[in-house]
C-alpha cells in the first residue's frame, strides 16, 4: 500500500512484526461529508455542496472498499454527476500508480498526475499515512472530501437526490440499527476477515482469522435461507459492502489469501445471491475481474514472491440465481 510520513512516500504495504503476526488496518482520516445544501456532516467541515461535476472519484477496480463506492455512484444514478479515474491493477513499490498500460486503468483524468499519493500532497503537502482509495476529491476547492468508503456511499445515497430525482434508500432510517449490527460483524469477521487470514504471518493469527470468517459464512446463509436480502425484502448498503467481498472470493481469496475451507459456490444460498446482486442494473459494469485477479496476485510480493497470475475458474456470475 505504501505510506506517507511527512509528504515523503515509504515504500509499507502492512505492519505484523509488533501484532503478533496479525494484520491492522489503518482508519481514514478525511471525513468530510457532501451534503444536499452543503451544511456540516456528522464529522469534518461544511462547504460540499452536492453539485453536478464539482466531485472526482479516483478508485482502484481491484480494491472492494473503492468498489463499494463505484456501486453506489451507478446505482444512485450519479455517474453523468461525478467523474472517476481507475489506477492501475498493479501495486508496487510506488504504491497505486496513474499507469494506463491495463485496460481499464484511465490515468489521472484530473491532472495528470503519476501517482496515488500526488493526490494526497496536493491536498496537503506535508500529508502523512497510508495512500488509500476511494478518494473523494473536490475539484472547486481542490482538496480531499473523504476516504472513507462506508461514509461515502451514505453521501452518495442521499445527498444527490434532490438533483438525480433517485430516492432509493440504502440506508433507511428504521433500519439503522439493524444494518450497523449486521455491518460490524460482517466488517470485522469478512470484509476485513480475508485480509487478517491472507496477511497473518503466524499461524496463531491466521487460526485467529479463519474460524470467525467461516463462521460468519455459515451465518449468512443460514440467514439467507429464510430472507431474499440481510434486512429481509429490502436491498440495503450491508447487502453491498457484503456483496464487494463475495465477488472477490472464489477467484482471489479462497486461494491468494488461504481462505479455502470453503467457497461460495458451495453455499447455495450465498452463491445465488450473489449472482442475483450481480445482475442488479449496472453492478457488472462496476466489476473488473481482469483488475482484481491481476492486483492480488502480482501486487502482494510477500505473499506471491514469484508473482505467477493462477489459472482461476471460469465462474458465470450471469448464471439465472432462481431467487424471487
Amino acid at each position: 500500500m505504501g505510506q506517507l510520513v511527512d509528504g515523503t512516500w515509504h515504500d509499507v504495504w502492512y505492519d505484523t512484526n509488533s501484532t503478533g503476526g496479525a494484520f491492522k488496518r489503518t482508519t481514514a482520516k478525511a471525513r468530510n461529508w457532501i451534503t444536499a445544501d452543503g451544511s456540516a456532516g456528522p464529522t469534518g467541515e461544511g462547504g460540499f455542496p452536492a453539485v453536478s461535476g464539482r466531485y472526482h472519484l479516483y478508485v482502484s477496480h481491484a480494491c472492494p472498499w473503492a468498489h463499494r463506492a463505484l456501486i453506489f455512484r451507478a446505482l444512485k444514478g450519479l455517474t453523468d454527476h461525478i467523474s472517476v479515474s481507475v489506477v492501475h491493477p498493479d501495486m508496487l513499490s510506488d504504491g497505486w500508480t496513474f499507469e494506463t498500460d491495463a485496460h481499464g486503468a484511465t490515468g489521472d483524468t484530473l491532472y495528470g498526475l503519476s501517482f496515488a499519493r500526488d493526490i494526497y500532497l496536493k491536498d496537503d503537502p506535508k500529508a502523512s499515512g497510508r495512500v488509500t482509495v476511494p478518494i473523494l476529491w473536490d475539484k472547486e476547492r481542490e482538496m480531499i472530501v473523504s476516504n472513507e468508503s462506508s461514509e461515502i456511499i451514505r453521501m452518495f445515497n442521499s445527498a444527490f437526490d434532490g438533483l438525480t430525482g433517485n430516492r432509493d434508500d440504502y440506508w433507511p432510517e428504521a433500519m439503522r440499527g439493524e444494518i450497523e449490527e449486521v455491518n460490524e460483524r460482517i466488517y470485522h469477521s469478512f470484509n476485513n476477515g480475508v485480509y487478517k487470514a491472507g496477511f497473518a504471518t503466524s499461524q496463531a493469527a491466521y487460526d485467529a482469522a479463519i474460524d470467525p470468517l467461516f463462521d460468519t459464512m455459515d451465518w449468512l446463509e443460514a440467514r439467507l435461507g429464510t430472507n431474499r436480502y440481510l434486512m429481509g425484502d429490502t436491498l440495503t448498503e450491508a447487502d453491498w459492502r457484503l456483496f464487494t467481498t463475495l465477488v472477490r472470493f472464489d477467484l482471489v481469496y479462497h486461494l491468494h489469501f488461504k481462505c479455502n475451507r470453503k467457497r461460495v459456490i458451495d453455499y447455495p444460498n450465498l452463491w445465488a445471491y450473489t449472482r442475483e446482486l450481480y445482475q442488479v442494473a449496472g453492478v457488472a459494469e462496476t466489476v473488473n475481474f481482469a483488475h482484481i485477479v491481476r492486483h492480488y496476485h502480482y501486487s502482494h510480493d510477500t505473499i506471491n514472491p514469484s508473482r505467477i497470475i493462477p489459472t482461476n475458474p471460469v465462474i458465470d456470475f450471469m448464471e439465472p440465481h432462481g431467487r424471487g
